[in-house]
């Protein structure tokens, strides 16, 4: 297991990201009630997306070290999609969506970003990410360009800034399987990117 923690720009740079400390976590059993609360908490007490990451990051890493029914509360990937959605807390007006997503092996997503600050941390497997920033131009104003690319292994949590974007191809022969968790999400700005029209669909 990897084990690090990583943090994607609003520019799309990849770069390793240093959490909050965590030396005063207790031993106590660490539920996924208690992190709901904590992360209302931090939403509501700070503003800044890079900061919210900073604190919530280490808390995803505690609650998937206490809590081993998550690891494997998932579903299947669909032959169709290549992809599942296992949905683990969903309540109206609250601002989070807490879910496991599953990859077939060799599956490739479509360019996005998220529109939200969201955290994907990886239970198993291997996943590439490679990213891309917006480069308008006056024939392509939804024009994008690559600015790198990194995979990510078992234990890894990738932070994503409300405007990166990525494109995810998973490694290997096995899924991969990962514990996500995003913010509020502005539809509006969440679109699906073609690399080879140079345009931008919101999806």
């Amino acid at each position: 297991m990897s084990d690090q923690d990583w943090l994607v720009t609003n520019e799309s740079e990849c770069r390793l990201f240093t959490a909050s400390d965590t030396s005063d976590w207790g031993q106590n059993p660490y539920r996924l009630h208690r992190f709901l609360t904590d992360l209302e908490d931090i939403i509501w007490q700070e503003k800044d997306d890079y900061l919210r990451l900073q604190q919530i990051c280490p808390l995803v890493r505690r609650l998937l070290n206490s809590s081993e029914w998550i690891l494997t509360n998932f579903l299947p990937p669909d032959p169709d999609t290549g992809w599942s959605v296992q949905v683990l807390y969903d309540e109206s007006d609250f601002p989070l969506t807490v879910q496991t997503v599953v990859w077939s092996p060799k599956s490739v997503s479509q360019i996005h970003n998220h529109a939200a600050w969201g955290i994907v941390a990886l239970i198993d497997g291997q996943e590439k990410n490679k990213f891309w920033q917006r480069s308008p131009t006056p024939e392509y104003p939804d024009r994008i360009v690559q600015t790198g690319e990194h995979t990510i292994a078992t234990g890894d949590i990738l932070c994503l800034m409300p405007e990166a974007i990525h494109q995810i191809e998973v490694i290997g022969d096995e899924p991969t399987i990962s514990f996500n968790v995003y913010g509020v999400t502005d539809y509006a700005k969440r679109f699906q990117f073609d690399i080879v029209e140079q345009t931008a669909m919101i999806f």
